[in-house]
């Protein structure tokens, strides 16, 4: 790849810079296209358990460098170093569960008069995955292992910011006996790389992570080859506390529920929405709770908040908070490093930009509901429709929510939205379709029919 326009890698925590990269280009694309047309067709050729083997010997070359992974991720994303352990270890799980759906990857046979008729699951071909800075390793993974397992071959382009774990999962990849060109990884600049990639005829899908702007991008583009497009955009996610539940569990739940991963998280639960009733109770809970965020070194084990990730992404979170606005503000580091302080907001007009747009940062508003009814209409009253959490004591209620909220992933009582062994994916301007879970590997095949006659020749 050429030397010009390079990566330069900054640690968020410190502003130093850790990494240069070289930058791919469109040619680039084009000749990682070809390389990973032919591997494709040999990977797509292997008997499924040895394709299952592979994957299974790649998690295992992970989970064997872990905690350098881990590392990594720290350096360039300035994830806390517990997150970025979870991290690396999801790359690992996901790759062994989607290697256990590999030899499990089946059509069906459809009763028909005169014959017999099956169904095929055929790989795609090239798969390209755009993966985002927030979550460098899993959400790559999310893409990469189902599309790899359906026999597919991958391009991961990693965001410009943090391409240094993808490019040691590569590695790690062709040690753990993956064929060449079969996994590629191109670092690059998105209006570059990434816009190569998407319109590329031989990329036959693109699994794009990313803000809404930039997805309705993706799809735009890639509708003119009729590209089949997996989009996981942005999100304004509510926290539903009702005047039944559990208030101090929920109050003490609330805070990493949107400063998990300083609030660089499209599921975050960025709008807590309370029952006036426990309003007020609420807040003198939630006060300690905030206070007890410990905000830092995110290399160090005590820390649970690091660094935004970018200047630029600081610039646009301080953005969203005035003075004049009320509410619970920690502390944050000063000197070097994109720190900004867990911020919840109160007397916020529910139509506020911060209240309706995704800050994408460690910032959450409140606010008061009088009854269910009330609840939904703020519930749904964004753009967005990805995740969101419900606490109630009620299941009927927590029943008649869940169905009423616009949102891909509730969780009741719960903050928890993402397991590799379950669908993922929003509703609204949040994206389209679905990963992980047990239909992962479909998203990576077209059904191909073939009906055989049984009739015997005319007599």
């Amino acid at each position: 790849m050429p030397a010009e326009h390079p990566l330069h890698v900054l640690n968020p925590a410190t502003e130093e810079v850790v990494a240069t990269v070289p930058a791919a280009t469109a040619a680039d694309v084009d000749a990682a296209v070809v390389r990973a047309t032919r591997a494709q067709a040999k990977w797509a050729a292997l008997p499924p358990a040895d394709r299952a083997r592979l994957l299974r010997r790649f998690a295992t070359a992970v989970d064997e460098h872990l905690e350098e992974l881990a590392q990594l991720e720290v350096r360039e994303a300035g994830h806390t170093v517990g997150n970025a352990r979870w991290e690396a270890g999801n790359v690992r799980d996901l790759l062994d569960y989607a290697a256990g759906g590999v030899e499990r990857l089946t059509g069906r046979q459809i009763p028909v008069a005169g014959g017999l008729d099956i169904t095929i699951l055929e790989p795609l071909g090239v798969v390209g995955v755009i993966a985002p800075w927030n979550f460098p390793m899993p959400i790559a993974a999310w893409g990469t292992a189902p599309a790899l397992a359906a026999g597919n071959a991958v391009i991961l382009k990693p965001a410009e910011t943090t391409p240094l774990t993808a490019l040691r999962l590569a590695e790690l990849a062709l040690e753990a006996g993956l064929p060449e060109d079969l996994f590629q990884v191109l670092p690059g600049h998105g209006p570059v790389t990434g816009t190569a990639l998407v319109e590329h005829p031989g990329v036959a899908k693109i699994v794009f992570t990313g803000s809404t702007a930039v997805g309705k991008q993706v799809l735009a583009k890639g509708s003119a080859l009729l590209k089949r497009v997996t989009l996981e955009l942005g999100g304004k996610s509510p926290n539903i506390v009702f005047a039944d539940a559990d208030i101090e569990a929920a109050a003490a739940a609330a805070p990493m529920s949107f400063l998990d991963n300083s609030g660089q998280d499209c599921c975050a639960r960025t709008r807590i929405l309370v029952q006036r009733a426990v309003y007020d109770r609420f807040l003198e809970l939630l006060t300690p709770a905030m206070e007890a965020v410990t905000v830092g070194d995110p290399a160090d084990e005590t820390t649970d908040m690091g660094p935004l990730i970018s200047k630029s992404q600081l610039e646009r979170v301080r953005s969203y908070v005035t003075d004049d606005l009320g509410g619970i503000r920690g502390k944050a580091p000063e000197g070097p490093g994109f720190w900004f302080p867990p911020t919840v907001l109160t007397g916020v007009d529910p139509h506020a930009r911060v209240a309706v747009e995704e800050v994408f940062g460690p910032v959450a508003v409140v606010l008061p509901f009088e009854d269910e009814a009330e609840a939904l209409v703020l519930a749904n009253a964004t753009d967005y429709g990805l995740s969101g959490s419900i606490w109630t004591r009620d299941v009927g209620r927590a029943l008649r929510v869940s169905q009423a909220v616009r949102a891909g992933n509730l969780s009741v009582n719960s903050h928890s939205s993402v397991r590799y062994w379950t669908p993922f994916g929003g509703f609204k301007q949040s994206g389209i379709g679905r990963e992980l879970g047990p239909d992962a590997l479909t998203a990576f095949t077209e059904t191909k029919n073939v009906f055989i006659s049984t009739e015997g020749p005319a007599q």
